[in-house]
């Protein structure tokens, strides 16, 4: 007899009881044994929100609010995420899980556009090499965190002279520069007075400690040694969680989806105890929200790509999650649920990060736009500096960096499987009893190739990849997938596949739908791209500037990644039989492959149409359709 506990109640709560009498496998065993299912709902909600919730919403989006307006950049911003994120986060979802298969397989639907998902493919691989190099800064500091003094706190040994924790003020009287002169009750006229550009010392750590920075692209030096074993604990963490695939990684989410919520949750109640955090505050979201802002284009651009980033569409690993679902999970409601915590968990984390901020601007006396920073400035220099201000430092630290290190394992955890499933749907005899030594070597490959990263020169090739190839890449890979999906292979035949998984629904249900997919996620996309596209200026570190010979290197990255879809295109026209136009409509139908995985879920539907397909073959035998695992 079946004990209905607490996992039970969110079983029931996700899963589709219309179709669930139908299905007795939902809830006892694998109902793909071929290829295996997630353990149990909560598995894949967890993975999803893990994968989802990344770095970005912890350090991009504050940023984005206290840059655009504050509190007034949440109404682009969930404006955004209801035309744009949720739409093309249930059109990957549900793709993946009705044929159950990666992202290159997925597009045995449209066979043309093959190189689109092998395309998403890439730029997970390349991302996945210096993603890890950022669990391995965050290892380091947690480690470098367990001292009874953070060493950041002060400028040690380490420093230089341009090292202080305040702001060096000199005083130009008759020519002669007179120091410290507020302590001698003298009064300095505004126009005499001359500050001395200073680094902080978790400014000076990052650079001359952690990273060990060079002055370029161009002066490599040798390996940081305490980075590439922080490099190689992280790959090993993320090998061992992945070792049985989703088997392993199911269960390892209940521990990393859920604990940064816990460290959020004690920054946040301890931020706003400070003094100077209320400061922090209405600079992020509060009073000083600037409703002027929304008529510059700059924030809904911003707004709109931080949506698509921040739910991590065209990457690939939305399919490839979502492919181990069971064929009747209630995807369409899945999309909401991890939608909106994504979005929740950026507010929330905005509040945690400026409350901390406000009181370190409260400290040095200096506006919090100052110490506001993004990106790496902000989780390594700035919160940091933040953090060594407060009473039990190494405590706040320790929490603050093993947050960005679980925050950063659970995207990995995706964008490597990822990698794997595509492998094993392309060899399943050759790779599904060997998905433990793949798993192994895929990490040991991404591992050798992370090394250049962890150089005194390795800050600048992260950068490098990540302006590069997490950029509006991205967004032409996507462009082509809601093309390929609504109008070449059907945005109607999409919806009653859909339909085959979570039940018919009325024509007004589709129409907001058909309304986003059709027309205004295309549309936004498409004035995004052109947008950056135009806009893009050569990617720098601070100030130093990039050779020619490195942004020629990141083009050959943006090459890479897009040239397999011409060149697949062209590989199935010269395979394909028959006429150039005979040739062309053969690729842009479903190929015979196309369908649910299993025979019990294909129904009269698509069993008509492989009838059809198999009549039509042998009339037209000159025409050939390539349908194998990839190309």
């Amino acid at each position: 007899m079946k004990k209905y506990g607490l996992g039970s109640f969110t079983d029931l709560l996700f899963r589709n009881p219309a179709v669930a009498e139908q299905d007795p496998h939902v809830d006892d065993e694998d109902e793909n044994a071929e290829r295996g299912n997630w353990s149990s709902k909560r598995d894949y909600i967890l993975s999803m929100i893990g994968y989802a919730v990344g770095l970005g919403n912890i350090w991009r989006f504050p940023y984005l609010a206290y840059k655009n307006g504050g509190g007034a950049f949440l109404i682009p911003y969930f404006m955004m995420l209801v035309v744009t994120g949720i739409p093309l986060f249930f059109l990957e979802s549900a793709f993946g899980q009705f044929c159950s298969q990666g992202p290159i397989n997925v597009w045995r639907s449209v066979p043309l556009l093959q190189g689109v998902g092998i395309g998403m493919v890439m730029v997970t691989l390349i991302v996945s090499i210096y993603y890890n190099v950022i669990i391995a800064y965050s290892l380091y500091y947690m480690f470098a965190s367990m001292q009874s003094r953070l060493p950041w706190s002060d400028c040690l040994s380490w420093a230089d002279s341009n090292c202080s924790k305040t702001p060096i003020v000199h005083c130009n009287v008759s020519a002669v520069l007179t120091a410290n002169w507020t302590q001698r009750n003298n009064t300095c006229p505004p126009s005499d007075i001359i500050t001395v550009p200073v680094q902080s010392p978790s400014e000076q750590y990052w650079d001359r400690v952690a990273l060990q920075r060079s002055s370029g692209l161009d002066e490599t030096g040798p390996v940081v040694w305490h980075l590439a074993l922080c490099l190689l604990l992280s790959s090993m963490i993320v090998a061992a969680a992945l070792i049985r695939g989703i088997k392993s990684s199911g269960k390892v989410v209940y521990f990393t989806a859920t604990f940064p919520y816990l460290v959020i949750l004690i920054l946040l109640v301890r931020g706003v105890t400070l003094e100077g955090a209320k400061d922090g505050i209405e600079f992020y979201i509060g009073t000083q929200s600037n409703l002027t802002k929304l008529a510059e284009a700059q924030v809904w651009k911003d707004a709109a790509t931080q949506t698509f980033y921040s739910l991590s569409i065209g990457w690939g690993g939305l399919m490839t999650l979502s492919s181990y679902n069971n064929f009747h999970n209630n995807v369409f409601k899945d999309s909401f649920v991890v939608s909106l915590t994504n979005a929740g968990t950026s507010v929330l984390a905005g509040f945690a990060i400026f409350s901390i901020l406000g009181h370190m601007a409260h400290v040095y006396k200096i506006p919090v736009g100052e110490v506001v920073k993004e990106g790496f400035g902000l989780a390594f220099i700035a919160y940091p500096g933040a953090l060594s201000q407060l009473p039990i430092s190494p405590l706040w630290s320790i929490l603050f960096f093993f947050m960005l290190l679980i925050v950063g394992l659970d995207s990995q955890f995706a964008g490597i499987e990822v990698i794997t499933t595509c492998l094993v749907d392309a060899c399943p005899k050759l790779f599904k009893s060997r998905r433990a030594l793949l798993t192994i070597t895929t990490c040991s490959v991404l591992y050798l190739l992370g090394l250049p990263c962890v150089t005194r020169a390795g800050i600048y090739w992260v950068t490098l990849i990540d302006q590069f190839v997490a950029s509006w890449v991205l967004l032409f890979l996507v462009l082509l997938e809601i093309i390929g999906i609504s109008y070449i292979y059907g945005g109607n035949r999409f919806i009653k596949d859909i339909e085959m998984m979570i039940g018919n629904k009325t024509s007004a249900f589709w129409l907001w739908w058909r309304l986003c997919w059709f027309f205004i996620s295309p549309c936004i996309i498409l004035m995004i791209l052109g947008w950056s596209v135009v806009t893009f200026v050569p990617p720098t570190y601070g100030n130093v500037n990039y050779p020619s010979w490195g942004l020629a290197l990141g083009w050959c990255m943006v090459a890479f990644v897009l040239i397999w879809i011409p060149a697949v295109a062209v590989f199935k026209l010269i395979k394909a039989k028959g006429n150039p136009w005979k040739r062309l409509k053969s690729l842009c139908s479903p190929s015979e492959d196309w369908h649910p995985y299993l025979d019990i879920h294909r129904g009269e539907r698509y069993s008509e149409e492989r009838c059809r397909r198999k009549k039509k073959s042998k009339k037209h035998l000159e025409v050939e359709v390539i349908s194998s695992s990839w190309l």
